[in-house]
Protein backbone atom coordinates (compact mmCIF):
# COMPACT_ATOMS: atom_id res chain seq x y z
CA UNK A 1 0.00 0.00 0.00
CA UNK A 2 1.51 3.50 -0.46
CA UNK A 3 1.68 6.18 2.41
CA UNK A 4 -1.26 7.72 3.07
CA UNK A 5 0.92 10.02 5.36
CA UNK A 6 2.78 11.67 2.19
CA UNK A 7 1.53 15.02 1.16
CA UNK A 8 -0.20 14.41 -1.85
CA UNK A 9 -1.73 16.83 -4.27
CA UNK A 10 -5.28 16.19 -5.74
CA UNK A 11 -4.41 16.26 -9.20
CA UNK A 12 -7.93 17.93 -10.99
CA UNK A 13 -6.54 17.82 -14.51
CA UNK A 14 -6.20 14.14 -14.58
CA UNK A 15 -7.22 13.04 -18.25
CA UNK A 16 -9.24 9.74 -16.80
CA UNK A 17 -10.82 12.44 -14.16
CA UNK A 18 -11.95 14.70 -17.01
CA UNK A 19 -13.00 11.81 -19.08
CA UNK A 20 -15.34 10.51 -15.89
CA UNK A 21 -16.63 14.26 -15.56
CA UNK A 22 -18.30 13.97 -19.12
CA UNK A 23 -19.35 10.34 -18.23
CA UNK A 24 -20.73 11.12 -15.25
CA UNK A 25 -22.38 14.46 -16.30
CA UNK A 26 -25.62 14.71 -16.03
CA UNK A 27 -25.73 12.39 -12.42
CA UNK A 28 -23.75 14.57 -10.94
CA UNK A 29 -25.48 18.00 -11.70
CA UNK A 30 -28.46 16.22 -10.41
CA UNK A 31 -26.85 15.06 -7.35
CA UNK A 32 -25.54 18.52 -7.14
CA UNK A 33 -28.32 20.33 -7.94
CA UNK A 34 -29.30 21.41 -3.91
CA UNK A 35 -26.28 22.60 -3.30
CA UNK A 36 -25.92 24.86 -6.44
CA UNK A 37 -29.07 26.25 -5.96
CA UNK A 38 -28.28 27.18 -2.13
CA UNK A 39 -24.99 29.19 -2.99
CA UNK A 40 -26.74 31.17 -5.62
CA UNK A 41 -29.21 31.95 -3.18
CA UNK A 42 -26.87 32.91 -0.86
CA UNK A 43 -25.12 34.95 -3.27
CA UNK A 44 -28.46 37.54 -3.81
CA UNK A 45 -27.64 37.10 -7.53
CA UNK A 46 -29.46 40.46 -9.54
CA UNK A 47 -29.27 40.73 -12.89
CA UNK A 48 -26.89 43.37 -14.13
CA UNK A 49 -24.36 42.35 -11.70
CA UNK A 50 -20.30 41.60 -12.34
CA UNK A 51 -19.56 37.88 -10.72
CA UNK A 52 -16.22 35.80 -10.22
CA UNK A 53 -16.80 32.24 -9.75
CA UNK A 54 -13.31 30.58 -8.21
CA UNK A 55 -12.47 26.90 -8.12
CA UNK A 56 -15.40 26.96 -10.76
CA UNK A 57 -14.34 23.35 -11.96
CA UNK A 58 -17.08 21.92 -14.59
CA UNK A 59 -19.13 25.16 -14.24
CA UNK A 60 -21.14 25.44 -11.12
CA UNK A 61 -22.06 28.19 -9.92
CA UNK A 62 -21.16 29.90 -12.88
CA UNK A 63 -23.37 28.41 -15.08
CA UNK A 64 -26.46 28.80 -12.80
CA UNK A 65 -25.34 32.54 -11.95
CA UNK A 66 -25.18 32.97 -15.70
CA UNK A 67 -28.58 31.63 -16.44
CA UNK A 68 -30.30 33.60 -13.56
CA UNK A 69 -29.21 36.79 -14.89
CA UNK A 70 -31.06 36.20 -18.08
CA UNK A 71 -27.28 36.97 -20.32
CA UNK A 72 -27.39 40.42 -18.46
CA UNK A 73 -24.13 41.08 -16.25
CA UNK A 74 -20.95 39.69 -16.32
CA UNK A 75 -20.05 35.79 -15.22
CA UNK A 76 -16.25 35.40 -14.67
CA UNK A 77 -15.81 31.71 -13.80
CA UNK A 78 -12.44 30.49 -12.89
CA UNK A 79 -10.46 27.47 -11.92
CA UNK A 80 -6.30 26.16 -11.54
CA UNK A 81 -6.92 23.38 -14.25
CA UNK A 82 -7.79 23.99 -17.35
CA UNK A 83 -9.49 20.51 -18.58
CA UNK A 84 -12.62 21.18 -16.12
CA UNK A 85 -13.30 24.63 -17.33
CA UNK A 86 -13.46 22.81 -21.12
CA UNK A 87 -15.98 20.83 -20.14
CA UNK A 88 -17.97 24.10 -18.77
CA UNK A 89 -17.56 26.28 -21.96
CA UNK A 90 -18.84 23.55 -23.57
CA UNK A 91 -22.06 23.44 -20.78
CA UNK A 92 -22.58 27.52 -21.58
CA UNK A 93 -22.53 27.24 -25.47
CA UNK A 94 -25.32 24.47 -24.86
CA UNK A 95 -27.35 26.93 -23.09
CA UNK A 96 -26.63 29.84 -25.50
CA UNK A 97 -24.82 31.82 -22.61
CA UNK A 98 -23.09 35.04 -24.06
CA UNK A 99 -22.98 36.92 -20.19
CA UNK A 100 -19.89 34.14 -19.10
CA UNK A 101 -16.17 33.49 -20.11
CA UNK A 102 -14.16 30.80 -18.29
CA UNK A 103 -10.10 31.53 -17.46
CA UNK A 104 -7.91 29.70 -15.83
CA UNK A 105 -6.50 31.42 -12.61
CA UNK A 106 -5.35 30.93 -9.02
CA UNK A 107 -7.17 31.81 -6.20
CA UNK A 108 -4.11 32.99 -4.54
CA UNK A 109 -2.94 35.60 -7.00
CA UNK A 110 -6.09 36.67 -9.23
CA UNK A 111 -5.22 38.27 -12.24
CA UNK A 112 -7.96 41.17 -12.25
CA UNK A 113 -7.42 44.44 -10.81
CA UNK A 114 -9.02 45.89 -7.49
CA UNK A 115 -12.79 46.00 -6.91
CA UNK A 116 -13.62 43.84 -10.37
CA UNK A 117 -16.90 42.43 -8.86
CA UNK A 118 -20.02 42.85 -7.32
CA UNK A 119 -19.89 39.12 -6.08
CA UNK A 120 -17.41 35.78 -5.57
CA UNK A 121 -18.57 32.60 -5.03
CA UNK A 122 -17.08 29.32 -4.17
CA UNK A 123 -19.20 26.12 -4.55
CA UNK A 124 -16.80 22.63 -2.27
CA UNK A 125 -13.70 24.51 -3.75
CA UNK A 126 -12.09 26.74 -0.77
CA UNK A 127 -11.30 23.71 1.07
CA UNK A 128 -8.70 22.83 -1.74
CA UNK A 129 -6.81 26.60 -1.43
CA UNK A 130 -3.13 25.86 -0.40
CA UNK A 131 -3.35 29.17 1.84
CA UNK A 132 -6.85 29.99 2.83
CA UNK A 133 -5.83 33.36 4.20
CA UNK A 134 -3.95 34.53 1.07
CA UNK A 135 -7.08 33.53 -1.29
CA UNK A 136 -9.71 35.36 0.89
CA UNK A 137 -7.41 38.68 1.19
CA UNK A 138 -7.54 38.18 -2.71
CA UNK A 139 -11.00 37.68 -3.21
CA UNK A 140 -11.76 40.49 -0.44
CA UNK A 141 -9.27 42.51 -2.61
CA UNK A 142 -11.22 42.35 -6.30
CA UNK A 143 -14.69 42.81 -4.72
CA UNK A 144 -16.12 46.18 -4.76
CA UNK A 145 -17.24 47.96 -1.33
CA UNK A 146 -19.93 46.73 -0.32
CA UNK A 147 -20.00 43.51 -2.33
CA UNK A 148 -20.84 39.91 -1.36
CA UNK A 149 -18.64 36.58 -1.13
CA UNK A 150 -20.45 33.47 -0.98
CA UNK A 151 -19.36 29.61 -0.20
CA UNK A 152 -20.25 26.10 0.11
CA UNK A 153 -17.71 23.83 1.65
CA UNK A 154 -18.27 20.11 2.98
CA UNK A 155 -19.53 20.05 7.07
CA UNK A 156 -18.18 16.53 9.07
CA UNK A 157 -16.89 13.57 7.32
CA UNK A 158 -19.87 11.88 9.36
CA UNK A 159 -22.45 11.72 6.84
CA UNK A 160 -23.68 9.23 4.00
CA UNK A 161 -21.85 10.18 1.49
CA UNK A 162 -18.73 9.98 2.71
CA UNK A 163 -19.62 7.06 5.75
CA UNK A 164 -20.47 4.70 2.85
CA UNK A 165 -18.07 5.15 0.35
CA UNK A 166 -15.10 5.80 1.91
CA UNK A 167 -15.78 5.07 5.60
CA UNK A 168 -16.50 1.90 4.05
CA UNK A 169 -12.86 1.46 2.41
CA UNK A 170 -11.42 2.16 5.10
CA UNK A 171 -13.02 -0.54 7.61
CA UNK A 172 -12.09 -3.34 4.49
CA UNK A 173 -8.64 -1.47 4.81
CA UNK A 174 -7.92 -1.43 8.15
CA UNK A 175 -6.97 2.11 8.03
CA UNK A 176 -7.63 4.09 11.01
CA UNK A 177 -7.30 7.84 9.96
CA UNK A 178 -8.10 9.58 6.95
CA UNK A 179 -5.27 10.19 4.60
CA UNK A 180 -4.31 14.35 4.81
CA UNK A 181 -5.63 15.11 1.64
CA UNK A 182 -8.85 13.50 2.01
CA UNK A 183 -9.52 15.06 5.41
CA UNK A 184 -8.39 18.71 3.62
CA UNK A 185 -11.60 18.14 2.69
CA UNK A 186 -13.36 18.70 5.97
CA UNK A 187 -10.99 21.94 7.17
CA UNK A 188 -14.58 24.06 6.96
CA UNK A 189 -16.84 21.75 9.05
CA UNK A 190 -16.68 24.39 11.65
CA UNK A 191 -18.80 27.27 10.40
CA UNK A 192 -17.17 29.70 13.39
CA UNK A 193 -13.53 28.64 12.09
CA UNK A 194 -14.94 29.53 8.35
CA UNK A 195 -16.25 33.01 9.78
CA UNK A 196 -13.16 33.75 11.94
CA UNK A 197 -11.16 33.30 9.05
CA UNK A 198 -13.26 35.44 6.55
CA UNK A 199 -12.73 38.25 9.47
CA UNK A 200 -9.43 38.27 9.65
CA UNK A 201 -8.99 38.69 6.03
CA UNK A 202 -11.08 41.94 6.13
CA UNK A 203 -14.69 41.33 6.03
CA UNK A 204 -17.40 42.53 7.59
CA UNK A 205 -21.15 40.61 8.61
CA UNK A 206 -18.91 37.05 8.16
CA UNK A 207 -21.82 34.30 9.04
CA UNK A 208 -21.61 31.02 8.49
CA UNK A 209 -23.72 27.85 9.21
CA UNK A 210 -24.66 24.50 8.78
CA UNK A 211 -27.29 23.10 6.15
CA UNK A 212 -28.32 19.81 5.39
CA UNK A 213 -29.29 19.45 1.69
CA UNK A 214 -30.42 16.73 -0.73
CA UNK A 215 -27.82 14.85 -2.07
CA UNK A 216 -29.33 12.50 -4.74
CA UNK A 217 -28.05 10.39 -7.16
CA UNK A 218 -29.98 8.86 -10.10
CA UNK A 219 -29.17 5.46 -10.12
CA UNK A 220 -27.69 2.36 -8.34
CA UNK A 221 -24.72 2.40 -5.45
CA UNK A 222 -22.29 0.79 -7.86
CA UNK A 223 -22.76 3.79 -10.19
CA UNK A 224 -22.75 6.24 -7.62
CA UNK A 225 -19.28 3.95 -6.07
CA UNK A 226 -17.53 3.82 -9.64
CA UNK A 227 -18.37 8.43 -10.23
CA UNK A 228 -17.15 8.78 -6.50
CA UNK A 229 -13.73 6.20 -7.37
CA UNK A 230 -13.05 8.66 -10.37
CA UNK A 231 -13.24 12.03 -9.44
CA UNK A 232 -12.93 12.33 -6.20
CA UNK A 233 -9.03 13.37 -6.40
CA UNK A 234 -8.61 13.73 -2.50
CA UNK A 235 -9.08 10.19 -1.66
CA UNK A 236 -7.38 8.69 -5.48
CA UNK A 237 -4.22 7.54 -3.10
CA UNK A 238 -6.02 5.89 -0.65
CA UNK A 239 -8.24 3.96 -3.41
CA UNK A 240 -4.86 2.72 -5.43
CA UNK A 241 -3.88 1.26 -2.58
CA UNK A 242 -6.68 -1.29 -2.40
CA UNK A 243 -4.93 -4.57 -3.77
CA UNK A 244 -6.60 -6.41 -7.00
CA UNK A 245 -7.49 -9.16 -5.42
CA UNK A 246 -9.86 -7.06 -2.54
CA UNK A 247 -11.67 -4.52 -5.16
CA UNK A 248 -14.82 -6.40 -5.90
CA UNK A 249 -15.30 -7.65 -2.33
CA UNK A 250 -14.98 -3.44 -1.08
CA UNK A 251 -17.48 -2.98 -3.74
CA UNK A 252 -19.69 -5.39 -2.47
CA UNK A 253 -19.55 -3.91 0.82
CA UNK A 254 -19.84 0.19 -0.18
CA UNK A 255 -23.16 -0.91 -2.31
CA UNK A 256 -24.23 -3.25 0.98
CA UNK A 257 -23.40 0.37 3.15
CA UNK A 258 -26.05 2.13 0.42
CA UNK A 259 -28.68 -0.36 0.29
CA UNK A 260 -30.38 1.82 3.28
CA UNK A 261 -30.88 5.06 1.08
CA UNK A 262 -31.35 2.85 -1.96
CA UNK A 263 -35.14 2.85 -3.62
CA UNK A 264 -34.59 0.88 -6.72
CA UNK A 265 -34.26 4.23 -8.57
CA UNK A 266 -31.95 6.87 -6.59
CA UNK A 267 -29.61 6.92 -3.67
CA UNK A 268 -31.35 9.82 -1.28
CA UNK A 269 -28.21 10.87 0.55
CA UNK A 270 -28.41 14.31 2.38
CA UNK A 271 -25.06 16.45 2.43
CA UNK A 272 -24.47 18.37 5.49
CA UNK A 273 -22.95 21.53 4.38
CA UNK A 274 -21.52 24.67 5.27
CA UNK A 275 -23.20 28.05 3.69
CA UNK A 276 -20.61 31.16 4.50
CA UNK A 277 -21.24 34.72 3.24
CA UNK A 278 -19.34 37.68 4.21
CA UNK A 279 -19.38 41.86 2.93
CA UNK A 280 -16.76 43.56 1.83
Amino acid sequence: MQDMNQPHRPDWDHFARVQASRQWRQQSAAMGRAATEAIVAEAQIEPGLTCLDVASGTGEPAISIATLMGNRGRVVATDISTQPLKIAAERAQQRGLTNIEFQPADVHALQFPDRSFDRVTSRLGIMFFADPARAFREIYRVLRPGGRASFLAWGPFFQPYFTTTIGTLMKELGVAELPASGAAMFKFSDPAELARQLEQAGFVQAEARLETLPWTWPGPPNDVWGYFQDVTAPFKPLMQSVPEEQRDKVEQAVCEAMKPYYDGEEIKFTALMVLASAIK
